[in-house]
């Protein structure tokens, strides 16, 4: 019996949809953007973005995409601005909270080899305007750090980043989150 490729949502209301999407489908996955509330059903996995999160939040309130969300109970992987859409202080999926565009304006964007957790070879983390996480809760484990500060975390099911993993050629962050994808829908099968 053969696998089928699991169906990952990306939202797409702004931000680097397209690149998360393309690392999605290099992976086997089938990709859809997600801007609407239907557009959550059925998926197995959603990927929220690096982008504006103000913009996003207001965007996800307009269209009723936050609650469905909220309501979601599948694996999500978010990524800087995503991270901080998924912390306590919005959706409230993720216990932890972020301070927002941290490590400095866009001109400050810089590169940094992580060490991952349980890996040898270094992770290459690209920041831009990234958040910085100053509070974790006791359930989430940490998976990277940049100067001793969480920059890679996993809460259950979902995976935040305070960079962003689709601008390398790395697939490891989009690997791990489509493990967890992996797992539940056999779980759930």
């Amino acid at each position: 019996m053969t696998e089928s490729a699991p169906r990952i949502g990306v939202l797409a209301l702004q931000g680097a949809a397209r690149e998360h999407a393309t690392v999605l489908r290099r992976l086997g996955a089938d990709v859809v953007d997600v801007r609407l509330r239907a557009d959550l059903e059925g998926l197995d996995g959603l990927v929220i973005p690096g982008g504006e999160s103000t913009t996003i939040m207001r965007l996800a309130r307009l269209y009723g995409v936050d609650e469905a969300i909220r309501r979601l109970g599948r694996p999500i992987l978010g990524t800087c601005a995503g991270m901080i859409v998924l912390d306590r202080a919005h959706l409230g999926i993720v216990d932890l909270l972020v301070d927002r565009n941290a490590y400095g304006r866009q001109v400050a964007s810089f590169e940094a080899d992580l060490t991952l957790a349980g890996d040898e070879m270094p992770l290459r983390g690209v920041f831009i305007r990234a958040p910085r996480v100053v509070d974790v809760g006791p359930g989430v484990e940490v998976l990277a750090e940049l100067d001793g500060d969480p920059v890679l975390l996993r809460d259950g099911r979902v995976v935040v980043a305070s960079f962003h993993p689709e601008l390398t050629d790395d697939p490891r962050v989009h690997e791990l989150f489509l493990g967890l994808v992996r797992e539940e829908t056999h779980v759930g099968a």
